[in-house]
């Protein structure tokens, strides 16, 4: 959660655009992604040729000793934030609009790559000299706030802030998932060198980039050190869609200043026809969105087979189902209405992931995950697909706490069973014996069938009722009266002192 202090920055770089003329919440905030991204260019870079100076390897930075920008050749260096920043108002505008904004659009010319797709209509809107010096030296300091930051998620804070200002923003059930949720999804999934990753519903695309980081930390070398893998990694690993152009240009940016080169980030309505990706994914990641009803002609037949309905929580099910290839997995956030809606199309996805697929954990988090965005009780389901069943035992955790309050505030508390449901997750075979009384549990399929493919945790968690003895009666009464004559004691004593 980002400061106080943080938001009051946020605020007056507003503030800087409306005074400049600049009030439509879209535009400011792709303004604003811009200049972010040039700015990550600069310490991804940086950043890059340390770890290549590190590993002792050979690496050619973007911002090259001359760079050709159209009929002009020019010294890359001034291309750097660190470099023009500094200069005055008048020469930072026209080497941000004449050179800096040209050489990002055509950073990758390629005219098939995420990046040149949602680039190409980028259009360079600062009015004036002053505003853009403002605004550079506001982000500057927002930059060195959110360094100080170090344990919170602020970058998606930050971004999801900006979004907040957009009055229909959360209206399609956008809400941005915590970073640390990810993260725990994505050490649970524990991805491969060879996968094939995607969100249908990517946003700013946070479980790739955290997929990604994950990546770079456990198989380093095994990617690397090997010219195929790291092809693989850089271009063919990644894919994510959305409806939203400008949540798509956030999120190719996202995912190169995060080091992948060619991420595949596609406008797509992943419910429609457009949508005809299947057997293609080895793991699925991701949050869709829950906003009610969809209107049925927009939905692709396939999904509607499998599960009659308008709900995008449920046709999104069917769909993951269909875009994961066979031994594919999945770990995706869906709302509690999902384990134990009564309709018929609840059912029928739920029997279908339970009888036809493998349905491995059911993680219950706590309603406060999202707040102060959203308040709405979620969960976590793992499954994969098998198409012939494999169900057997279903590992269930209550989640209670994530390590941050759960009330808007979601300020660092102890409290925290994300390690807790890492390390169980990753030994299920520990998790057999234990009661359904303890914090997770097994629960056989035969079970579930009966419960009518209900996989909420209440209708298996046992509790525990510790019967409590209280004295009789009469020695509470004879209790109550000794205390009575104590206070009669004490306010004769009172009354004597102000008759003094």
């Amino acid at each position: 959660m980002i400061t106080g202090e943080l938001k009051n920055k946020i605020d007056s770089l507003w503030d800087i655009f409306a005074s400049g003329g600049l009030v439509n919440p879209l535009e400011v905030i792709e303004q604003i992604t811009y200049l972010m991204f040039i700015h990550d260019l600069d310490d991804s870079d940086n950043t890059r040729a340390k770890e290549s100076a590190m590993l002792g390897l050979p690496y050619q930075s973007i911002f090259a000793d001359e760079v050709k920008i159209g009929e002009r050749t020019i010294d890359g260096a001034q291309l750097k934030w660190s470099v023009f920043h500094d200069f005055p108002a008048d020469r930072m505008y026209s080497v941000i609009q004449e050179w800096v904004f040209p050489f990002i659009k055509k950073l990758h010319s390629d005219k098939n790559s995420a990046y040149s797709k949602y680039m190409d209509d980028a259009i360079f809107k600062l009015p004036t000299p002053l505003v853009l010096s403002k605004v550079v030296d506001s982000l500057d300091e927002i930059y060195i706030m959110m360094n100080e930051i170090q344990t919170a998620d602020v970058r998606g804070d930050v971004y999801e802030y900006l979004l907040s200002k957009i009055a229909q923003s959360g209206l399609n059930g956008q809400f941005r998932t915590p970073r640390h949720i990810i993260r725990m999804m994505v050490e649970m999934m524990d991805p491969s060198s060879d996968e094939v990753i995607c969100d249908p519903a990517c946003g700013t695309s946070g479980f790739l980039v955290v997929a990604g980081e994950y990546l770079k930390e456990k198989r380093k070398e095994e990617i690397f050190f090997d010219k195929q893998k790291k092809d693989h990694y850089m271009n063919h690993m990644f894919h994510g869609y959305d409806m939203d152009r400008t949540m798509l240009r956030i999120g190719a940016m996202n995912m190169m200043t995060h080091g992948i080169d060619n991420p595949f980030i596609e406008y797509r309505d992943s419910l429609s026809d457009q949508n005809q990706d299947k057997d293609k994914y080895s793991l699925i990641l991701a949050n869709p969105p829950f906003k009610g009803s969809l209107d049925a002609e927009s939905v692709s037949g396939d999904l509607l087979k499998v599960c009659k309905t308008k709900k995008t929580e449920l046709l999104f099910l069917a769909l993951f189902l269909r875009m994961l290839k066979i031994g594919g997995r999945c770990a995706c956030i869906v709302p509690d209405g999902v384990l134990f809606g009564s309709s018929k199309a609840h059912k029928s996805i739920r029997k279908e992931i339970v009888e036809n697929q493998r349905l491995e954990a059911v993680i219950s988090m706590p309603s406060g995950v999202f707040k102060p965005y959203a308040g709405v009780s979620t969960a976590i389901l793992i499954f994969t697909k098998t198409e012939h069943g494999g169900t057997d035992n279903v590992w269930f955790y209550d989640m209670t706490a994530d390590g941050l309050s759960l009330d808007d505030k979601r300020v660092p508390t102890a409290e925290n069973d994300i390690p807790d449901i890492i390390e169980r997750f990753r030994n299920l075979d520990k998790e057999v014996d234990r009661k359904r009384t303890d914090k997770s549990f097994m629960v056989p399929k035969q079970d579930i069938v009966e419960k009518d493919y209900d996989l909420s945790i209440n209708k298996y968690k046992e509790i525990e009722y510790v019967p409590v003895e209280y004295p009789p009666t009469s020695e509470i009464i004879a209790n109550i009266r000794e205390i009575e004559m104590e206070i009669g004691k004490e306010m004769d004593e009172l009354e004597k002192l102000l008759e003094v």
